[in-house]
């Protein structure tokens, strides 16, 4: 009897941990996740338990999605001052017109900030050029620059930035900078990167730290945000990383970028973006960082461009970016254009792209040939069927270039830009910072780039799509299965 009773206790422990498993695991998750997570906990019990113990929160610790909230609506109040006679500012949702005026509101609501008008914009191509766009801003710095970047490493291409903030240190420049701790640690000349920093006053923090002793963090939750600001004048942000354009892989693929170059009240948002991560790494709130100097140009209202910068990530009750997306998918009437090197689509996401096709919008989805993450690149092929169906025009960027820009074009007036890919894991884990452009005059030069994208992109044929081997689309499908573990 005993025996017996021993042979039936794996049984019950199984039994008992798939009951609190059904119980707790879909609370707040996407049935989509949820379903996922009890799929392994059935089958792995032990592995599956341990994995959502480690990783099965979405979000950010308690203290820092408060930190959050505050900081969101100390510089939605910081930022509803900014407009006056002389200087522009936030866009009444009206003056946005039927269009533009839903998405300035939800953009709103959803990360404080309004749509400012009275910027101006540039596009930049290509690694050594951004980056030299960059060392020529930091040096006409003369107050501070503002850093921030999901990998940063200390390379030849990188060589003329750094020795840019050393000679603004050493003339009086407050220099900070963020860098994401599992983004940047794995390439050559780290520690040397550190000590270098160190040694010029540089005044530098690792994001999200694995060891935390104030805070346990899920390993995979990343700031992936791209942000440069100096002076409070200009700014950068885009799909760049600070590193040479192989990331110092071994074979030939390299990447191609695409960044934005911002002047105006917009800064003044992305540089709102950094103060609120240096406050949740340091401690140090940096009130005089939300203000303009003295000397800042005057914009005056009713010019420019209108731009609106929304942050999103785990620190945050919503998924931000997901909601700008699909949104700007179901607008869309004519046209939508869509440059991601990463597509791992949530069903909201799927539903959007594919309906807009489906009523007769011209749907182009660019990825590319070359692989740099096998997992998500298996996991992303699995959607190309269901898109080729549709009637969207799937096209692969060719190798071995992996086309890393990040950018949508709805129409003729609303496009978005910045560091988040169309996967889940930019959607729920990664923090992420994008730019939404309203209008013709900064949607249309967007539109030029990512089209000349499409036209050198190779299309997708779905009858050969087709023929793929039996093991290949196996194998997507099982990648694509554990892209929900989220």
């Amino acid at each position: 009897m005993t025996a017996t009773l021993w042979s039936l206790l794996p049984l019950a422990l199984h039994t008992a941990v798939v009951i609190v498993a059904f119980l707790t695991v879909p609370i707040n998750r996407k049935p989509s996740s949820a379903t996922a997570w009890l799929l392994l906990i059935v089958a792995a019990p032990f592995v599956g338990v341990m994995l959502f113990l480690a990783i099965g929160s979405p979000k950010l610790p308690a203290r820092r999605r408060k930190l959050q909230r505050q900081m969101t609506q100390m510089i939605a109040g910081t930022l509803a001052k900014a407009g006056s006679a002389d200087l522009a500012g936030p866009v009444p949702p009206q003056r946005l017109g039927e269009r533009g005026a839903p998405f300035g509101l939800l953009a709103e609501r959803l990360g404080g900030m309004p749509p400012m008008e009275g910027n101006t914009i540039a596009f930049l191509h290509g690694y050594d050029g951004i980056v030299a766009e960059m060392v020529a801003s930091v040096a006409r710095a003369r107050h501070y620059v503002h850093v921030e970047f999901y990998i940063v490493a200390l390379d030849a291409t990188t060589e003329p930035l750094f020795a840019a903030l050393e000679a603004a240190v050493a003339r009086g420049v407050t220099v900070r900078l963020l860098l994401d701790q599992m983004g940047s640690r794995k390439f050559p000349r780290r520690k040397e990167m550190e000590a270098r920093m160190t040694a010029a006053g540089i005044q530098w923090r690792y994001m999200l730290p694995l060891l935390n002793p104030r805070e346990f963090l899920r390993i995979d939750l990343r700031n992936h945000r791209k942000i440069l600001v100096i002076d409070s004048l200009e700014a950068y942000t885009g799909s760049l990383n600070l590193i040479e354009k192989a990331y110092h892989r071994s074979d030939d693929l390299f990447y191609e970028e695409l960044g934005l170059r911002l002047t105006g009240p917009a800064v003044f948002e992305l540089e709102a973006v950094f103060v609120t991560d240096w406050y949740s790494e340091s401690g140090e709130l940096l009130d005089a960082s939300l203000h303009p100097p003295v000397e800042a140009t005057p914009f005056a209202p009713g010019g420019g461009v209108i731009a609106q910068v929304l942050p999103s990530g785990s620190g945050f009750d919503d998924e931000n970016n997901l909601r700008l997306f699909t949104g700007l998918m179901h607008a869309a009437r004519h046209s939508l254009v869509v440059a991601t090197p990463y597509f791992v689509p949530d069903d909201a996401l799927m539903l959007a792209i594919t309906n807009a096709a489906r009523r007769g919008v011209k749907v182009t989805l660019i990825n590319s040939q070359a692989v740099d993450q096998t997992f998500v690149v298996h996991a992303q092929r699995s959607f190309y069927a269901e898109l080729l169906r549709a009637g969207v025009d799937v096209r692969l960027y060719p190798a071995p270039t992996l086309l890393h820009a990040k950018a949508m074009v709805v129409d003729d007036d609303l496009a978005a830009i910045g560091s988040s890919n169309l996967d889940i894991r930019s959607f729920t884990l990664n923090m992420e910072v994008s730019v939404l452009l309203y209008g013709e005059n900064a949607v249309g030069p967007l539109r030029t780039i990512l089209e000349a994208y499409a036209a050198r992109a190779v299309p997708v044929d779905l009858d050969r799509w087709r023929q793929r081997p039996f093991l290949t689309r196996a194998a997507e499908n099982l990648a694509r299965l554990t892209a929900a573990l989220q």
